[in-house]
């Protein structure tokens, strides 16, 4: 057995199964905000003007969409590789929806930031779209991932 198995697995044996997924989902997490981030940062403002600076929910929307592919792939076959993937075609329709649901709650905190409280600076759209809102959205998505989508095997009998 290699040393990085061996490690692996007393790791396994001495943390809760739902703290190294935490971990995992975290690293994915992070990939996916940053490509959030960068696409949402260039739609939003690359150029003078930039090409969807006059309308911020699209320019999340798209980035948005873009991250949940990045996150679709990495959860599926890193944090939760071990799960079975018996239904495939559930799991796909169960990510998207949880991640719209999620996507919801990003846009919704933007929303109210830019619309309704009126901060409509880049580092308010900034902060109520990419720290508040993906917080927010992340946890729920950690949530229904480990709960719903990428669920574990059945206890033997």
């Amino acid at each position: 057995m290699s040393t990085a198995v061996l490690i692996r697995e007393r790791v396994r044996r001495r943390v809760p199964a739902w703290a190294t997924e935490f971990a995992g989902f975290g690293v994915v997490g992070a990939i996916g905000y940053a490509t959030d981030l960068i696409v949402f940062n260039l739609l939003s403002y690359l150029g003078e003007p930039g090409l969807l600076s006059d309308r911020p929910l699209t320019a999340k929307l798209i980035s948005s969409a873009v991250a949940l592919l990045v996150t679709y792939v990495g959860n599926k076959h890193w944090t939760w590789r071990d799960r079975p993937a018996e239904r495939r075609h559930r799991e796909i329709v169960l990510f998207v929806t949880f991640n719209i649901i999620g996507m919801g709650i990003a846009l919704g905190s933007l929303g109210m930031s830019h619309y309704v409280l009126g901060f409509t600076s880049p580092l308010a759209d900034n902060i109520a779209a990419n720290i508040v809102g993906v917080s927010l959205g992340g946890l729920f998505r950690f949530w229904t991932y480990r709960t719903y989508v990428f669920k574990p095997a059945p206890a033997p009998a």
